[in-house]
């Protein structure tokens, strides 16, 4: 049976796109190679029958803020967003530094310690509510941003012209040293810290900028009952329009005739053909590599994707506690994301080291309290816990920071390195909740082998479809000739997962951008 068109793959951006297709009334078949839809948006009970873990993602400001996924309307599907008490924290050797969803919260905190600090904080506010909107819509739209673009235009004169964009520019780590005392800072890096930007280098700010303001605008929410709950939204809002959605079915193949992708091909012989287009939410190297003809892919894109870089793999540990973390100095309110590093500058020595292909010896580590963001995901009185970090993907030249002993992990991530790697987690915790052992009920090491098996568009653990950096950004996501477009270069074939602009992160612009267009062209060919 033939369908208006075929999207590849039933992760949030799969799914977005699925839905914009269906409401321009196409015919939409989905095709999803594990089990369950999702992609890096689902939660499971496997560790403990009591307890919902998230299984990759869990809080999700980008969502929060995009238009696209604001406007699907999924609340009327079931979705309910959560809040913590606190957006975000992290543990000092004299306190905590946390990140309210009110910014005078935030700014009194700091200011508790260095006076200054506080007004130097809503200085900073300020400025993001002069050109904050525009700058996250102009990031998360096609390329280029026209409309977004323009309105940024006319405010950053006002809001300080040519001091703002050095602002923009300014490396995090600098950042940082503009407060007297480590707190802001610290929640300026470590939000950086989400992506795989050197915390010296140009970008790295304004990533932290953004991702910082957005817990005070928008919060990171969290879905009521587990990640999986925004994708069953995704797919009762799909299903009820009419499309369908089929899992365990692994495409094997695009095929193209006359340089126009005109079906799919599974790994179990069926064949769908595709009447307008094809969306692929898979990685760029799985696209271009893999599922297409070498012969139907691009020469410019074929010499782009021979530099294509990956970001770092990823190790995550899941933990069930039979208590609350048992932080030797409680947190004033109790944050639902947590960020371990000993400082500014310790965090990005270890993120340093991940890019030097050297596994961190005191990794910098992005945690989450569940049942503190959602009383839903485990028994009252108990805790929900996950840190991950990031670790070089496999290579030779992979080395321990931490030397050659015994307990070195080689970067090979198998289940021993795996299971060393995570004892270094969990003591990395210990040092600010040394009680923790005591409370751990069941827990779950994955690397960058199960992440992959999990979902294959997380390659090696790369969990942003590749390097965040800002050689393979905007216009150059994923390679030059695309120019920051979904469209391949085969027409009726686009790219619409996290290897496309804008990259990572669960807000569906890429998506949706590849929906757009494939809409828009269509449209186009019909002539109106």
């Amino acid at each position: 049976m033939a369908h208006d068109a075929v999207v590849v793959g039933a992760g949030p951006n799969g799914l977005v796109a699925a839905n914009l297709l269906v409401d321009a009334g196409w015919s939409v078949l989905v095709l999803e190679e594990q089990p369950t839809p999702g992609g890096a948006v689902r939660s499971d009970r496997e560790l403990h029958p009591d307890f919902v873990q998230d299984t990759f993602s869990a809080f999700y400001p980008l969502a929060a803020t995009s238009r696209t996924i604001q406007g699907l309307g999924l609340e009327a599907h079931g979705l309910e967003w959560v809040h913590a008490p606190a957006v975000l924290g992290h543990p000092t050797d004299d306190g905590w530094a946390v990140l309210h969803r009110s910014r005078e919260d935030t700014a009194a905190a700091l200011a508790a310690s260095h006076p200054d600090d506080g007004e130097r904080w809503l200085d900073l506010c300020r400025t993001w509510d002069a050109v904050g909107g525009p700058l996250v819509d102009g990031l998360i739209s096609p390329f280029p941003p026209v409309r977004a673009g323009a309105s940024l235009l006319t405010r950053v004169p006002r809001a300080g012209g040519l001091d703002l964009l050095r602002t923009f520019v300014t490396p995090v780590a600098d950042l940082a040293h503009r407060f007297s005392g480590p707190g802001a800072g610290l929640l300026l890096a470590g939000n950086a810290g989400h992506a795989d930007l050197p915390l010296h280098s140009a970008g790295s700010g304004l990533f932290g900028l953004i991702m910082t303001m957005l817990g005070q605008t928008v919060g990171f929410p969290v879905p009521r009952g587990g990640a999986g709950e925004l994708t069953a939204a995704l797919v009762r809002r799909f299903e009820a329009a009419g499309g369908e959605l089929r899992c365990g079915t692994r495409v094997d193949a695009v095929r193209v005739r006359e340089r126009r992708a005109v079906a799919v091909e599974t790994a179990g012989g069926e064949r769908h053909e595709a009447r307008r287009a094809v969306v692929a939410d898979v990685s760029a190297p799985a696209l271009f590599n893999r599922l297409l003809d070498p012969a139907d892919v691009p020469a410019g894109v074929t010499r782009g994707m021979r530099s294509f870089g990956l970001d770092p793999g990823t190790v995550k540990v899941d933990w069930a506690l039979d208590g609350p973390v048992p932080w030797t100095t409680p947190p004033p309110v109790a944050p639902g994301t947590v960020h371990v590093a000993d400082s500014v500058d310790q965090m990005a020595e270890a993120l340093g080291e991940v890019a030097a292909r050297r596994i961190p010896a005191a990794p910098f580590l992005l945690c989450g309290q569940m049942t503190a963001s959602d009383p839903t995901r485990s028994p009252a009185g108990t805790e929900s816990l996950w840190a991950y970090t990031h670790v070089p993907q496999p290579h030779p030249g992979v080395r321990d920071a931490a030397g050659d002993g015994p307990d070195a992990v080689r970067g090979t991530w198998d289940r021993d390195d795996c299971e060393r790697f995570a004892d270094r987690i969990q003591a990395r915790l210990e040092r600010h909740a040394p009680d923790l052992a005591s409370r751990i009920l069941a827990r779950r090491v994955m690397g960058p082998r199960e992440l992959e098996a999990r979902d294959a568009n997380l390659v090696g653990g790369a969990i942003n479809g590749g390097t965040s950096q800002i050689h393979q950004e905007l216009f150059f996501r994923p390679v030059p000739s695309m120019r920051g477009r979904p469209e391949t270069g085969v027409r009726g074939l686009y790219l619409g997962s996290a290897s496309a602009h804008p990259g990572g992160g669960v807000h569906g612009a890429p998506g949706a951008n590849a929906a757009r267009a494939a809409i828009w062209h269509h449209r186009l060919r019909l002539g109106r």
